[in-house]
Formats: C-alpha cells, structure tokens, sequence
C-alpha cells in the first residue's frame, strides 16, 4: 500500500480554537487531556502568574463573550468569483470582496496568515446615526444575506446598548485582523473620540500592551466636523496604531524638516551631502573615563572635554578610536571660539552618517498629522466624477502618508471597511509613483443606497458598485497620466512602465458554500450519495474558489489547462493540481503525473472504486506528489 494517503479537504474555514488548543499543547503538553484544556494543570503550572481574586482590572461588556466565541467558529461561506464586474482578471492581484467583513476575515485565514503588512481601517463612527453592523451569533451567512436587502440602520444614543453594540462589532473583527498581519505588520485605525478610549481598550486585549504604538490625532483644518461640536470646535481624529510585534517594526521616517541648516560644504559634498557642526563635547550628566581624553589640536597643544565646556567636568561623545577615525575620515573639525579657544566639532552631513554609511536622512514622524483634509479627498471624488455619490472621503494623501511609514513597496494592504476605496486608490498611486509592487485587498458590505440618492439615481445600487467605479476610474487617471509623463520625457532609466502597473481587481462575493446540505436524518441514502454534491447554479470556477479558500491558496496565480480535453486547474505554476472532473482515468492521472505537481485535489466520486483510487495514489507517488486531497 503506498505512503501516500488522501486526505479529505476540510470545507470549513479555520478553526481558530483548535488552532489555539494546538498552541498551548506545544507550550504546556501536560495541560491537554484528549484535546481539552485542564485548567487545574495549568494553573499549576502558572503558578502566582495566575490571577485569582473576584476583583481584578478588566474591561468587559454584554455580550462580549459571545463575540468571541463567534469570532473562533469556522465560517461555512464562500466567495464567488464575478468576473463580469472586476478589471484585468487574469492578470491582477488586487481583490475587492464584497460581503459581511467579519465572515470574510475568516475565510482568509488560511490564505493570508501572517501575510498582510499593513491593516487601515475607517470602521463606522458611533454617532447615534453611523451604520452598525448587527451580527447574528446564530446563522451568520443566513444574517448577511438579510443584512443586504436592508437600507441604513442607526445606533442611537438613546438605545440602552449604545457603546455595546459598537463593542461587539469591532471586538471579533480585531481579533481575526490580528492574525492576518505579518509579524512586522501595523494595523491603523481612524476613529472619533465617542469611541476611542474603548477601542484602545479592546485593541490593548487583542495586540497587547505592548504592541501600542501611538495615538495619532489628524488635524483636519479645512474638514467639517466642528459644527457637531459642543462645546469646543473639534477638527481632528484619532488614528490608532498597533503592532503585531513592537520588537519587529520599524517605521520609516519622513523627510527634514530642518534640511536648510546643513549649510556647509566640503570635498565630500557629492557624496555625502552638505554639512552642519555639532560639539563633540558633552556635559558631565553621561560621564564616562573612557571617554575623558586628551585630543592635540591645530597648533599642537592638547584640549580636553573639560576645556570645551567652559571648565566644567565633562566628556567627549565619541571614544579615542572613533575620534581617530573620524579625523582620518574627514568627520572631525577644529575652530576657535570669540576666546581664542579650540572647539572640537563633528561634521552632521546630509547624506551619510556619523559611520560613514550614505544613507537618505530622514527624522522620526510627528504625532500630529496635520498636512491633509477632508477637503482634498472631496475634490479627488470631484476629480473622479463621483463626489455626488459619498458624503465623505479620506483624502488619498493621508493613505499615502500611512503607508509610507511602513516598507510596504511589495506587500499586501487590507482595508476591510473599505467604503469609498480610498485605500485602494492609494497603493495603486504610490505604485506609479515608486515602482513598488504593493497589493490591496478591500472588504465592503453592500449596503443598499437610498433610493432618493443621486448614486441610487445613477444606477449604483449598492456601496460597492461605487467603490469599485472609483477603483476603476482611479486606476485609469493614473495610468493616464503615467503615458502623458513617458511621452513627455521618453523612457528614463527610472520611469514606471504604465503596462506593468496592476490598476486591476478580482472581485469576490460572501454567500453560502457551494456544496449542497444533506438531510443526515434522511432513509434514502442511496439517492443521497448519487446526487451531485455541488448546487446547480454553481460554476466550476465558484467550486474551484471554495477549494483555494479552504485549501489555503487563494492568493495563488490560477490557470486554467486541459488533461485529455477536460477543464483542470493549475495553482502556482503548477505546485497545485485541482481536478474536479467526474471521472477520473488511467490515463488523467498519468497526465496529471506527467505536470509533477506538489499536491492534487480531486472530486472523489471522480474514481470508479477504490482499486483505481490506490492506483492512482502510486502513480502519482512515483512522480513525487507529495500530498492529494478530494472533496
């Protein structure tokens, strides 16, 4: 019998739980007894680090344990390709998903774990006329799809669950954003202050502590926004910032600000840029014998910190080595004071540091975000022909702004309250701009527009109609302009080629699985087991989606390609095999055989009976499939 077993594909999204109960197992073996958790063991084992009084700081809601457990139970959905409303199919790797973002988030679990860099979300404001999404711990699915064929819903400040509702929308969604991102990854969250000391609170749980990285208030001078104000005229928002691991991120820097104080020049200026002086001395408040010595001067005599400073007990910033090579290396610089006394001074260059590194000096990023309003996102909408149809917009430049805090030219963006695609618009700029080769995935539920509304007038139904109009006319007017630009200036060395910017989507839309639900109850089993597994309405592409989805390769490239004139299906240059025919030959499996794929997916009532499936397990183990799978 061959080694080489089939496993039957799980239909199911992730099991956050089990997953969870696999971690701990690794951490603490002894606490799992036949897949359970033995909080005795543990507690043991934890010893004084677990908590044991009734009073104990916390922060909790109604219903807060229920959105939890909801959060970690495996989604049933799928997402169904619509080739007929995306852009440049075959060639993008950009998505645009249409459904109820929470089912959504778990379906990606498996595809997109650990791989998403960086996370911007503009999530409903809680203004007692705000959407919010009502999650049903029941039937999710089954909930979504009432959800679409319902208009705007509020939260009012009157309703007794005001801040509870909101809790509970958000709490689960975060928790499934956190394993999305990588490891150096950074999720950005835009918020008003009805929300923001909660939302701080239930992202300190889900990232940690630890993992807070700022509270950014953006300034929004020429926004709206204060005439709602009360008291005081509120013009900024807050973007909240956390990690997925403070120890692994690094947020780049922006440009000086101070630029005009390098003024001076020397024979290095080509490379390392102008210069300005900083005193190598420095007071005594971080003393050090090592670097108390005395350095010889122009005129031979010998100067030491305590001179440079006036008398008073002092050291230099730079060791007696260091010193030395600066001096070799054209870093050190001596002058007279108004006193007739030598000063030791260091060369601050531009361009290099003081390791002799060229680098591109940058500074560290303020707090206050102050360059960018709601003014400039309502004129790109104009710009786009499609300001009569949002109310409000985040401005694109505040996107670019986040994003280039982060090295994300080749990584995936989430945006998974996606609204008016502002993200979206976003890392297919900076792509034009920089070359880069970023991707974005944008997550929206089609919430109906008003039917006295000009989108409505226009023929968008839904939110996602316009937002994926915006992606499109975006893409174009950047594209456009990258034509006009290489026209205008030919084909530089760092030009950006307009055919190979990705201004495309593959959109995707939440519904329910595509394999039929049997009557486990039933008597005729035997009917039940001829039918076709699979919902007659449904193509080969939806079950080919499903299978990338809950097989973990939905991000990869698909191609379609024949085995003995039948449709089959090849994933990542062929690493992946999925061949969903009804029947399975001889000469099909040497055909597959013949590809040496990784792995093989079939549809198991493609084989006659179980001799031709043991057959074609060697046959295909023989060629080096490592792993075959059937639903």
């Amino acid at each position: 019998m061959s080694e080489l077993r089939i496993e039957k594909l799980s239909m199911e999204s992730v099991d956050i739980t089990k997953e969870n109960i696999e971690k701990i197992k690794e951490l603490f073996p002894q606490v799992v007894t036949e897949g359970k958790i033995d909080f005795d063991v543990l507690k043991e084992i934890l010893g004084e680090q677990i908590e044991s009084r009734n009073e104990r700081y916390q922060f909790t809601w109604s219903g807060k344990s229920d959105s939890i457990r909801f959060a970690q139970r495996p989604s049933t959905g799928t997402l169904r390709p619509d080739k007929e409303s995306s852009k440049n199919w075959d060639a993008t790797e950009n998505l645009y998903i249409e459904g109820d973002n929470l089912e959504v988030l778990k379906l990606l679990q498996k595809s997109y774990h650990s791989k998403i860099k960086m996370i911007y979300i503009d999530p409903p404001y809680n203004t007692g006329g705000d959407f919010v999404y009502k999650d049903d711990f029941k039937d999710s699915i089954k909930n979504y799809k009432e959800q679409t064929n319902q208009t705007l819903r509020a939260n009012p400040e009157t309703s007794g669950r005001y801040h509870t509702d909101w809790l509970n929308m958000m709490y689960p969604r975060l928790m499934l954003a956190k394993n999305l991102l990588s490891d150096d990854g950074i999720i950005f969250i835009s918020i008003d202050d009805n929300e923001v000391d909660n939302l701080k609170k239930i992202c300190v749980e889900v990232f940690g502590e630890t993992n807070f990285v700022a509270d950014l208030i953006w300034t929004n001078h020429e926004g709206g926004g204060s005439s709602d104000s009360k008291l005081f005229r509120i013009k900024h928002e807050h973007i909240l910032c956390f990690s997925k691991s403070i120890n692994l991120l690094e947020i780049l820097g922006v440009e000086v600000s101070n630029e005009d104080r390098y003024k001076s020049s020397d024979q290095y200026v080509a490379i390392r840029g102008k210069y300005y002086l900083q005193k190598l001395g420095m007071g005594s408040i971080q003393y050090s014998n090592s670097l108390d010595y005395p350095i010889t001067v122009p005129d031979g005599t010998m100067v030491t910190p305590t001179d440079n400073n006036g008398g008073k007990k002092a050291c230099w910033r730079w060791s007696k080595t260091k010193f030395e090579w600066g001096l070799k290396m054209g870093f050190i610089e001596f002058r007279m004071d108004s006193n007739r006394k030598w000063i030791v001074y260091t060369k601050q260059y531009l361009k290099c540091d003081n390791e002799g590194n060229i680098i591109e000096r940058t500074q560290r990023p303020m707090g206050i975000i102050s360059n960018y309003s709601s003014t400039q996102g309502s004129k790109m909408l104009d710009f786009l022909g499609l300001s009569s149809f949002f109310n409000y917009a985040k401005p694109i430049e505040l996107l670019n702004y986040l994003l280039n805090r982060v090295d994300s030219s080749d990584c995936i963006t989430l945006d998974f309250f996606s609204g008016s695609a502002t993200t979206a618009h976003s890392v297919m700029q900076l792509n034009a701009e920089d070359g880069g080769n970023r991707k974005f995935i944008m997550v929206q539920l089609p919430e109906k527009t008003d039917e006295k509304s000009e989108a409505f007038k226009a023929g968008y139904e839904n939110i996602c109609e316009i937002g994926k109009e915006r992606i499109r006319r975006a893409g174009d007017k950047i594209k456009n302009e990258l034509i006009e630009k290489r026209n205008k200036q030919g084909m530089l060395e760092d030009t950006i080629d307009p055919e190979q910017l990705d201004i495309g989507f593959k959109v995707f839309k939440l519904d329910t699985s595509n394999l039929k639900t049997f009557d486990s109850t039933s008597k005729d089993l035997e009917n039940i087991f001829s039918e076709d597994v699979f919902l007659p309405e449904r193509s080969s592409l939806d079950i080919l989606y499903e299978i990338l989805l809950k097989y973990g390769v939905f991000d990869k490239p698909v191609d379609v390609i024949q085995i003995n004139g039948k449709e089959a299906f090849s994933i990542a240059m062929n690493q992946t095999i999925v061949y969903i025919n009804q029947t399975i030959t001889e000469s099909d499996v040497l055909e597959i055989a013949r590809l040496a794929p990784r792995e093989v997916i079939f549809d198991e009532r493609g084989f006659v009976n179980d001799n031709d499936k043991i057959n074609a397990l060697k046959r295909l183990e023989t060629a080096g499939v490592e792993k075959v799978a059937t639903i």
